[in-house]
């Protein structure tokens, strides 16, 4: 029973949980940029080359009949607007961070035990 009681508590760590929680979400978002990619970006961005090359889409592009570069070119688009949008994150919550640090903090309130105490020195010191 001590190795179930172990990975139970292993497996139920903030890090595990917050890591799984994460691949999950970062599955999503690979969802919706490869849409944005491909939905998006290329028709607008790319119809004028694609229209000269007889394509309809960016993974069709091939050299020598069966290196498709097209799909490369494509999951560099992919790369560099994940990693983007990653920067754009991670800058928005070092501001925040550094807006929420920056605050001055305010001393809290003495109890009533320690104003006792600061009455008895201030009496013998008189």
């Amino acid at each position: 029973m001590g190795v179930i009681k172990e990975f139970k508590e292993f497996a139920m760590k903030g890090n595990v949980v917050d890591l799984a929680i994460g691949v999950i979400i970062g599955g999503a978002f690979g969802k919706i940029i490869s849409s944005l990619i491909n939905d998006v970006i290329t028709p607008l961005l790319l119809k004028p080359a694609l229209d000269a090359a007889n394509l309809k889409n960016l993974e069709e592009l091939t050299v020598f009949g069966s290196v498709k570069y097209g799909s490369f070119i494509s999951a560099i688009i992919n790369f560099t607007i994940i990693a983007f949008v990653l920067f754009l994150i991670i800058k928005g919550l070092n501001a925040a961070k550094k807006k929420k640090e920056a605050l001055p903090t305010v001393p809290d309130e003495p109890t009533t035990q320690e104003k006792l105490l600061m009455e008895i020195r201030d009496s013998l010191k008189k």
